[in-house]
């Protein structure tokens, strides 16, 4: 019988996301990639919010290499199973294919929260904001 464990990323901040629905009991892992917060020079006000969301989660928070952190996360509760959602992010797929190098992935599709073709700059929460709010209150 499979074991599942999940992984909480940037964009399944929620308690809704599909993997954490579907998994419940399932032991739940975040991990501070220091690698993205140095290249994005993430700001401590943005880290600050994303760990309090966090707290807000029933997860192990770790920092690290993300896929090392998750294949040893599910080693240690003998999984062999990682459920997590959907990301459109670049990096978000290397990591998914170093993970299923050992382990079986189960991604998750989430509904958009906007509907939008054009770039947008993720780095910064209000410039992302700024494209957004355009779309979401025509």
């Amino acid at each position: 019988m499979s074991q599942t464990i999940v992984w909480v990323h940037g964009d399944s901040l929620s308690p809704q996301t599909g993997a954490l629905q579907q998994y419940p009991h399932a032991p739940a892992i975040w991990v501070w990639d220091d690698a993205l917060i140095e290249e994005w020079q993430i700001s401590l006000k943005r880290i600050t919010f994303i760990y309090e969301c966090l707290l807000e989660l029933p997860v192990t928070i770790r920092r690290g290499n993300v896929a090392q952190e998750i294949v040893a996360f599910a080693q240690e509760h003998h999984a062999d199973v990682v459920a997590t959602a959907a990301s459109p992010s670049p990096r978000f797929k290397h990591i998914c294919h170093q993970i299923e190098t050992s382990l079986t992935l189960e991604v998750w599709e989430t509904e958009p929260f906007l509907e939008y073709d054009g770039y947008i700059d993720l780095k910064r929460f209000s410039r992302y904001w700024k494209v957004a709010e355009q779309q979401l209150f025509e």
